[in-house]
């Protein structure tokens, strides 16, 4: 039944779903509809909430953007090469190589997201360079898997908002220790219970029958090349040429970052969000490259990785703006704050902050949208307020694994397209349904 299913969904996402880019205009136009006929906005305020909300990501994008740059620079370098040779090796098999893939990602998830997506897209093509036979659209779609946990995990948006002192809704709710959201028992059973399924169910996608793709040179897969990073000229007559192929300079700018890196978790102690994460992937690519020239090789070829998060970003932060400012999301979640009861409630709101999700792909964001409304309903109704704010965290994770905006840094990497892990990602999304609404209702 599994595979019939995957099977289904394989073959009618790669039909029917568009490029990347082209959902994003497609779903710019389904949010502009819905705020002209579902709410009292007219077509031209939709229009302008789209236009004045168009450039609000523009430093989360140029994080992402980074994220993909810094974390293939130094992917590229020999160390790091060396370390995932090493962790690939453990896998000999395909379904080996499936399961590998998906534990190292959730674990990195766990850690920090941006550094989870990284890893797990990397360790993915260094285990497809050793596993030739193995599907690789799977074995990407595994990496992404472990995406799911992250809002559960050490960089969860919502859980770290709350436990903040002065955060914005602490005068209703009050400053909520991680204890009670990250460590509750329902947040460990839904984390426990995902990590140690989903290493399982895409090992047994892996029978589903479809033609596996693997990442040879004639398989149509952008795989990373990187010859571009390991040249280096023996022509140093010039000062300039003499300068850019100094190990010392790269010696030097590098310490000075690890040195800003060593006093920067000797002050916050084990704060890793996503500039730190960019921080350390970046200097690391320095001193591991040895020479500027080396590293700005290796970045040459990184950039054209990143294309699509630049142009697409904008599109969802427009998207974002008519949501927030038609009202349209505010409108989902009072919809189903009206059908809940005392019992249902985190269910409902689990299911509503996956929709608004999908529209609003950031939990930051997403909780500055449903918090004000889902927490004083939940005061209303005598329900946990952890519990809420954590199912709205988990709906953010939940919907991510059918919303291409996260997913776009992993591909990048790997050289695929959304339709090509999508399918797999609808089977994922639809098991993982069961575990986190059996933490919420009965934990």
């Amino acid at each position: 039944m599994l595979q019939s299913m995957t099977f289904f969904f394989d073959r009618m996402v790669r039909k029917y779903l568009p490029d990347a880019f082209l959902f994003a205009i497609l779903l710019t136009l389904v949010v502009f509809l819905l705020g002209v006929f579902l709410t009292d906005s007219s077509p031209i305020q939709m229009v302008e909430y789209w236009g004045n909300g168009f450039w609000n990501l523009l430093s989360f994008a140029m994080q992402m953007s980074l994220i993909v740059v810094t974390g293939y620079v130094l992917a590229n370098s020999p160390p790091v090469k060396k370390i995932l040779v090493k962790i690939s090796q453990l896998a000999k098999t395909p379904s080996q190589g499936i399961i590998l893939v998906t534990v190292v990602a959730l674990l990195a998830n766990i850690i920090n997201y941006g550094f989870g997506l990284v890893v797990g897209a990397l360790l993915a093509i260094h285990v497809a360079k050793r596993i030739p036979k193995i599907n690789y659209r799977l074995l990407v779609a595994s990496a992404y898997s472990g995406f799911l946990i992250w809002h559960g995990g050490f960089s969860g948006s919502i859980p770290l908002t709350i436990a903040t002192e002065d955060h914005f809704l602490s005068d209703s709710m009050g400053v909520v220790p991680i204890t009670e959201t990250l460590f509750s028992p329902f947040n460990l059973f839904i984390v426990i219970t995902l990590f140690v399924s989903l290493p399982f169910l895409n090992r047994m996608m892996m029978n589903t029958p479809f033609e596996p793709v693997s990442i040879g040179k004639d398989d149509g897969v952008d795989f990373p090349d990187s010859t571009a990073a390991t040249v280096e000229t023996d022509d140093n007559d010039t000062f300039a040429e003499k300068i850019e192929n100094s190990k010392l300079l790269s010696l030097f700018i590098g310490l000075f970052g690890l040195v800003y890196i060593v006093s920067y978790f000797l002050q916050k102690g084990f704060d890793l969000n996503i500039n730190i994460v960019n921080f350390i992937f970046l200097f690391l690519g320095i001193i591991f490259h040895q020479t500027p020239k080396l590293f700005l090789n290796s970045v040459a070829e990184a950039v054209k990785n990143a294309a699509g998060i630049i142009v697409q970003f904008p599109f969802y932060a427009g998207i974002m703006g008519m949501m927030t400012a038609s009202g349209l999301s505010v409108l989902f979640s009072e919809w189903f704050v009206s059908i809940s009861n005392e019992t249902t409630y985190p269910l409902f709101t689990f299911i509503s902050a996956g929709i608004v999700n999908f529209f609003v792909p950031s939990g930051g964001g997403q909780w500055a949208v449903q918090g004000p409304i889902m927490i004083p309903a939940a005061m209303e109704l005598g329900v946990d307020t952890a519990k809420t704010a954590m199912a709205v965290a988990w709906g953010d994770a939940w919907t991510n694994m059918i919303q291409p905006f996260w997913a776009l840094p992993l591909l990048a990497i790997a050289g695929l397209k959304v339709k090509d892990i999508m399918g797999f990602c609808v089977t994922i999304l639809i098991w993982s349904f069961i575990p986190i609404t059996i933490g919420l209702l009965l934990f």
